[in-house]
């Protein structure tokens, strides 16, 4: 897979729609071309102490940020081919990817669902499940196949650092 974008969500809490900020890193052919960042105002807007530890996001840092559907009006349209290249990858959107789809995947799906945004079925494949398919034993956090796949990852759980991880990853092992 040459084409693709790289996601990773960061939660200010519990809640799947507590988005507080949100990394995107666009690859073609192989390369990556484009990097997205955005803080997020999360829904509910409350930290719980978990969540600031392992991202270090508090309340004080997402209180004037945008809100989800500001942020992925801006994102999506990284995601968007031209008639061209839609016609050559037989999409109109890039794949997303993600180190553990199915919490990143949920966490658009709630955000999506909770500002009444139309989910376009995103095709969403994961570099965890493909690593353990390949790596068997051991941990696949995105720290360790990172680092197996060459990546140093330096600023973990900042999502557009994991983002670059993920997709260093996958640019080797999709």
């Amino acid at each position: 897979m040459k084409d693709f974008a790289a996601i990773d969500f960061e939660t200010a809490n519990h809640e799947l729609t507590s988005a507080c900020a949100v990394g995107l890193v666009v690859v073609r052919d192989g390369e990556i071309t484009k990097r997205f960042y955005s803080l997020i105002q999360p829904e509910p807007n409350y930290y719980e102490w978990f969540n600031t530890k392992v991202n270090g996001l508090r309340r004080q840092d997402t209180d004037g940020a945008p809100l989800f559907p500001q942020v992925w009006q801006q994102a999506t349209s990284l995601l968007e081919l031209n008639d061209t290249d839609a016609a050559l990858l037989g999409m109109s959107r890039l794949p997303l990817v993600a180190h553990n789809k199915m919490f990143d995947e949920r966490v658009l799906k709630a955000c999506l669902r909770c500002y009444q945004i139309d989910h376009p079925n995103y095709q969403f494949f994961c570099t965890l499940q493909k690593s353990r398919k390949i790596w068997k034993g051991g941990r696949h956090t995105l720290d360790v196949i990172a680092d197996y796949c060459g990546y140093d990852l330096k600023a973990h759980h900042h999502a557009l650092a994991d983002a670059e991880a993920c997709a260093a990853i996958a640019i080797q092992i999709l």
